[in-house]
């Protein structure tokens, strides 16, 4: 694991590579009592050429800036971060799994340390990394999920914290996850936290549809995730000359489009499962279920991409793929 200090007036300090070990902290320590916390989530993947390659790591320190940033903790050095991660990365090489559809999954955080009660930034932090070996996301084949539109609990309003990917994001989605779960819907569908009409995302996904052959996500509005997988697929639809927007959606626009026939595919993209096709939607006690429950063509053809990209199997025209070398 990969850590690093930080004290007031001393900046950055002490980068080291340990090994996985538990970290002592003291009971007063502000990240227990005030959630001043920050986090990322990335893969390694290992070509059939062994070479192993990071996907948009530029682009993930990035957003842990911004989110240090809502959350008041000093920046990270992405340049240091990234080459830490390298480092790290060529350490536990082994550690990669290589059976398809596998990765190392990579957790890059920075917690609040100093012990002080009381409401106000920290003085002292630790950026880590930790890494872990993960398998296939779709052992099946990649598979159509159920989601359940959330109409009691909010997530997020834009000025909140719903831009930055910190722990409580995360902790206040809990509740409304569990009585999803207890339906038989593997996911929830927030709406927005004012007018709770409008479409934001899934719990761990940004979400997209094609309705009447454009591809339509709700656009970047102050409380959702800025998702690096969200962003690449807009770049390659973009590039593929495929209709693609950023707007605002209403629920009752993806209603009036699944009653004409024209809600033709819905997807979520995030890390884990990159492309995630949604063979049902549950809203207002109705089921809307989305191309016959089935993996649509474009959800198909952005997860090979995107994966092909990832492991190395298809050409990477943007340079999105990173080597470690």
């Amino acid at each position: 694991m990969f850590i690093m200090d930080y004290t007031e007036g001393q900046g950055w300090h002490d980068a080291r590579i340990v090994p996985y070990q538990p970290i002592t902290l003291d009971p007063a320590s502000m990240i227990f009592h005030y959630g001043q916390s920050v986090f990322e989530g990335l893969k390694a993947y290992v070509t059939k050429k062994e070479q192993v390659l990071l996907f948009r790591p530029d682009e993930n320190f990035k957003r842990l800036n911004k989110s240090n940033d809502r959350l008041c903790i000093p920046h990270v050095d992405e340049d240091l971060a990234l080459e830490a991660l390298k480092q790290l990365i060529k350490i536990d090489r082994e550690w990669i799994p290589t059976a398809e559809g596998t990765s190392l999954y990579i957790r890059p955080f920075v917690i609040a340390t100093e012990p002080y009660l009381g409401v106000a930034p920290s003085d002292r932090y630790q950026f880590i990394i930790i890494l872990s070996p993960v398998g296939s996301y779709y052992k099946e084949g990649i598979a159509p999920v159920k989601i359940a539109v959330e109409s009691e609990f909010v997530r997020a309003v834009a000025g909140g914290t719903g831009t930055a990917k910190t722990g409580g994001n995360y902790a206040s989605s809990l509740k409304a996850q569990q009585l999803s779960d207890s339906k038989g819907y593997s996911q929830v569908l927030w709406l927005d936290g004012v007018e709770r009409k409008y479409i934001e995302e899934v719990g761990s996904m940004n979400i997209f549809f094609k309705i009447d052959g454009e591809v339509v996500t709700p656009s970047v509005n102050g409380s959702i995730l800025e998702g690096i997988t969200r962003k690449s697929i807009i770049e390659l639809l973009k590039h593929w000359d495929m209709p693609v927007t950023e707007r605002r959606i209403s629920m009752e626009e993806i209603k009036q489009a699944y009653s004409e026939g024209k809600l033709e595919e819905a997807f979520g993209t995030g890390t884990a499962a990159v492309i995630s096709p949604i063979g049902e939607l549950f809203w207002n006690n109705e089921k809307m279920v989305i191309n016959g429950g089935n993996t649509g063509e474009v959800s198909q053809k952005l997860y090979d991409t995107l994966t092909g990209i990832q492991n190395g199997t298809v050409e990477d025209p943007f340079g999105w793929a990173v080597e470690v070398e």
